[in-house]
Parts: C-alpha cells; sequence; structure tokens
C-alpha cells in the first residue's frame, strides 16, 4: 500500500508535469540537440553571443542522482548541471523530487544543484528512507523496539569539472572530481536503541566522505546516427547501504557507469551499475550482504527546462530484504 506521504509525491510528479506539458511543446527541438553537443566540448568557449542565443538553453540534462548532484538517478555523469552558457559565472540552480519504491522500503529523495564558472557544481540533497519491515524484524531477534520506522541522511557535494569534453583538440572524455559529505542523522540513535549491536558488526559513526573520479565521452553518431554518452568511475566509501545504516572505519574502492542513449531528440534511455561493497559483518535475517544496483530508465525531455524520469531498479538485498523489481519516478526542473 501507498503512503500518504508516497501519494503526495505522485501527486505533485503529475501536477508538476501537466503544467509544463501546458507551456511547453511536445518535443525538444533539434536546436537543443545541437547545444548539448556544442557544450560538451571545449569549442563552446569560442562561440559567439549570437551561436549561444540561437542555440538556446541547451537540454536538461544530466539528472539528479539520488545523492543531489550530476547524473542519472543512481550514479554520476561527468558532466555538470545546468551551467549555463559560455563566459557563464554563476549558473541558475536545478532543483528535483525523486520518489524510489525498493521492495517494503521506499525512498525520497529532494535535490538542489548550482554550477559556477561551469566548472564547479554544489548540491545538497535529503533523504528520507522508510524501513519496511526492519523494525519489526529486529524486535523479534532482539527483543528490541529501535522507535524508529525511517531513517534521513543529508549529502553535501562539491563536483570539479577536470578536463572538459574534447579538450587540447583530442577526443579527451570530460573528467570529474566529486567530494561528497553525508551525514545520518537516525543511525546512530537506532545503535544506541539495540545495545551497540551495530557497533559490534562495524558501525563506526554517522557521518563520512565518498570521493568519486569519473569520466564521460560523448559519441554523436555512433548508434544508428544517434549521440551516446557513455560514463564510468570509481567511488571511495565507507558507507554502508550508501549511507543509510550508517558508516565504517574502512574504504573501499567500487566501480560505477552508465551508458545513455538518445533515440530521439525528447528521450535519454539509460542503463546504470553501481557496485557496493560490505563494510558491516552479517547478522542473520537483520543485515545482509550488499548487492550492486542496476538499473534501467527512461528521461522525457518536456521542454528545455524540464525532464521527467521513470526507472526499473534490481537493488538486491537492503538490510533484512530484497528490492529487486523496485521502481523510481523523479521531475527535475532547471530554472
Amino acid at each position: 500500500m501507498f503512503s500518504i506521504r508516497s501519494l503526495a509525491a505522485l501527486a505533485v510528479i503529475v501536477s508538476l508535469t501537466a503544467a509544463a506539458w501546458a507551456e511547453a511543446p511536445s518535443t525538444v527541438t533539434s536546436e537543443w540537440l545541437t547545444s548539448l553537443l556544442a557544450d560538451t566540448s571545449a569549442e563552446a568557449e569560442t562561440a559567439t553571443e549570437a551561436e549561444t542565443a540561437d542555440a538556446g538553453d541547451g537540454l536538461p540534462i544530466p539528472f539528479h542522482t539520488i545523492g543531489g548532484y550530476g547524473g542519472a538517478a543512481f550514479t554520476p555523469i561527468a558532466y555538470l548541471v545546468n551551467p549555463g552558457p559560455a563566459g557563464t559565472v554563476v549558473g541558475k540552480p536545478a532543483a528535483s523530487a525523486t520518489f524510489v519504491r525498493l521492495g517494503s522500503k521506499d525512498l525520497q529523495s529532494v535535490a538542489v544543484t548550482q554550477t559556477f564558472f561551469r566548472r564547479i557544481e554544489l548540491g545538497y540533497a535529503a533523504n528520507r528512507l522508510g524501513l519496511g519491515s526492519l523494525d519489526n524484524d529486529i524486535r523479534k531477534l532482539a527483543g528490541v523496539d529501535i522507535n524508529r520506522s525511517e531513517v534521513y541522511l543529508h549529502h553535501f557535494n562539491i563536483r570539479g569539472l577536470l578536463i572538459e569534453e574534447n579538450s587540447f583538440d583530442l577526443p579527451l572524455p570530460a573528467l570529474t572530481a566529486g567530494v561528497h559529505f553525508k551525514y545520518n542523522d537516525t543511525i546512530e540513535k537506532i545503535d544506541d536503541r539495540l545495545g551497540g549491536i551495530l557497533s559490534g558488526l562495524g558501525y563506526e559513526k554517522s557521518n563520512g566522505v565518498d570521493y568519486t573520479l569519473t569520466a564521460s565521452k560523448m559519441f554523436p553518431e555512433l548508434a544508428f546516427g544517434r549521440p551516446i554518452v557513455i560514463t564510468g568511475g570509481g567511488r571511495f566509501s565507507n558507507a554502508a547501504q550508501m549511507g543509510y545504516l550508517g558508516f565504517g572505519d574502512e574504504y573501499k574502492l567500487t566501480f560505477e557507469g552508465n551508458v545513455a542513449y538518445l533515440p530521439t531528440d525528447w528521450l535519454v534511455l539509460v542503463y546504470e551499475y553501481r557496485q557496493k561493497e560490505n563494510p558491516y559483518h552479517k547478522l542473520d535475517k537483520i543485515i545482509g550482504d550488499e548487492d550492486g544496483w542496476h538499473a534501467v530508465s527512461a528521461h522525457w525531455l518536456v521542454n528545455e527546462h524540464m525532464s521527467v524520469t521513470g526507472a526499473w531498479i534490481c537493488a538486491g538485498n537492503i538490510a533484512n530484504s530484497s528490492a529487486d523489481g523496485g521502481w523510481a519516478l523523479q521531475v527535475k526542473w532547471e530554472f
């Protein structure tokens, strides 16, 4: 059954989509695609003001990850969000709302980003993870009421574009480095209620920092004359389940990447994979193995400001239950 929060989130998504559809044409013009292809090249720096005006504002991609930075739904893309035309000092902000169903659990994310000098992206996201049956399973196994049915995770992100795509007249990918500060304001209270059981499994603290390095390369006519963007990168992290279960004391390096295909000017199809490692020891029926996340998504580019995303997710085990066959919805708006 959907919760009141879930229904409210879906209502907001539907109303925003209807409003944008009423104001904008049903397809994205080819000029926006031209702007995107120009924007991802170092040659965009030499564009004249007239060329920039003719090209339009550009496509509203990349999208927002649930962590509040540019990418697909769960993995980053090296391009920055809404950087503005060449010469922009302070880009316009972008905001998104995301709902994710993960088996018996559910996740909501509200995110905002802003890019400066077309080189530095700042982002923030507030996440709520509904724990589903976890509190009941803990009560049955440990005889303890954790008095929590949800956890809250805050993300503070900074990403820097180190190398622009096709710089130095070479077919180089865009390269972006990121630092992602995370704070879980609930997990320590749960550990206290459990008498330190999580600490015994490897839980160390309620905050942590992820470090990412991401490369993206666009191939304008690779598939049937249409663009494909291929992204790959590494993440150095001590987070358990992305931080929703807190943070350990040992950092591990994992791979993440995605492939985005634009079959039309108004549709983006994405496959993404995010590898995950276990920072905690297992506890039967409560804390299980972490599995890599796979997702396939379709992103409707409603107009030059708005995108609407639907995704199917295979997330494997999350704590005490399976999250395969989940789904997600996102609305993102670029001002």
